[in-house]
């Protein structure tokens, strides 16, 4: 077997070009071609250079590739150039088969099923019904969600978190397909939970929405994403029918109860027609004015950590499944890091606690 499939996915997680790969494993750059088209074999001293060099263990390129991924959908404000796309795509495939590979493992593996109801829509009052009707297939109810992360996960859609490669500044989200049967959306880490939370709503959108073509599939997706944080029942009832002003102080409020930023809650209110054009016009001044665009006042929304595959890994270590090592590969770290990395999380928790 080859490693080229798995040392080309390790260069591209690491941001590198073969030539930079050459430079820092002491190689020459055609050989580092050759690898990754399997013509020619790597020694077990330059394998270990290689490793060094891109920051994994020599036994990632032994393992095969496993899982296939459709061409991913960013979602971004600006254009991200190709590496920086190959990064994060490469990210994303070794979290993902590290995470398919604990389930495995344990046998717990929850399949998506696109929720129930008619996705179609033609107006976004139309979209407003297709988020309504899936919190009521999910039995969500109309209260804040706690955790969005973990409820896409209990339906079957894997969420992760990747880190900020150079030139990905302005990415915020990915989703695409694994084996074409699994969904997969991906974040940048580190950002603000508010706009991390409406970025996940928004590709939940785009994955359950089936827009009209007369519809802009943008506009629906961020509709779909106002409409299934704050239904519109619940944005009547926090806000009223109809105001001609709305409080910055009680936007902050609602900001932290929703978990949606104060500048989608006047979005929504605009929406909803609760304010006038006149009114979100005023308010969108205001923050221009105070410099509140990119980052708002008062304390912010924590990102949600996804933590089903950790959860998974110390369930399959706790059962004897995996041993130690196989655990720390599947976390992607040394067990006693992650695990002292918990107990600085969680209070001082015992960091070497064992049965």
């Amino acid at each position: 077997m080859g490693i080229g499939e798995r040392l080309k996915m390790a260069r591209q997680m690491a941001g590198m070009s073969q030539r930079d790969l050459a430079k820092a494993a002491g190689v020459s750059a055609m050989a580092i071609s050759k690898y990754e088209r399997d013509l020619m074999t790597p020694g077990s001293d330059v394998l270990l250079r290689l490793g060094r060099a891109l920051d994994v263990r020599a036994g990632f390129f032994l393992r095969p590739v496993t899982t296939s991924l459709t061409a991913p959908s960013f979602r971004r404000r600006a254009s991200l150039g190709p590496r920086a796309q190959q990064a994060i795509l490469a990210r994303t495939q070794a979290w993902l088969e590290r995470y398919l590979d604990v389930e495995s493992l344990v046998a717990d593996a929850p399949a998506y099923v696109p929720p129930a109801g008619d996705a179609r829509a033609a107006t976004l009052d139309e979209v407003e019904r297709v988020a309504e009707d899936v919190r009521r297939t999910w039995d969500l109810g109309l209260d804040p969600i706690d955790s969005l992360v973990e409820v896409l996960e209990r339906h079957g859609i894997k969420v992760g978190l990747i880190d900020a490669v150079e030139g990905s500044d302005h990415f915020d989200a990915l989703t695409l397909w694994a084996d074409a049967q699994t969904p997969v959306m991906v974040v940048k880490a580190g950002m603000p939970g508010d706009r991390q939370r409406l970025s996940l709503a928004h590709e939940l959108g785009h994955l359950i929405l089936d827009p009209a073509p007369e519809l802009d599939e943008e506009k629906a997706a961020f509709r779909f994403a106002g409409a299934f944080l704050v239904p519109r029942s619940m944005a009547l009832y926090e806000l009223g029918e109809r105001r001609s002003e709305l409080d910055m102080l009680e936007l902050h409020i609602l900001k932290h109860r929703y978990g949606v930023s104060m500048q989608a809650w006047i979005y929504r209110a605009h929406d909803l027609g609760i304010i006038s054009d006149a009114a979100a016009t005023a308010l969108w001044k205001q923050f221009s004015a105070r410099g509140w665009r990119e980052e708002e006042p008062g304390d912010p929304i924590p990102q949600e950590v996804p933590e089903r595959l950790e959860r998974l890994v110390l369930r399959a270590l706790a059962e004897d499944v995996i041993t130690e090592s196989r655990a720390a590969e599947l976390l992607g770290r040394p067990l006693r890091a992650y695990r002292e990395a918990q107990a600085e999380r969680h209070a001082g928790f015992p960091a070497l606690v064992r049965p």
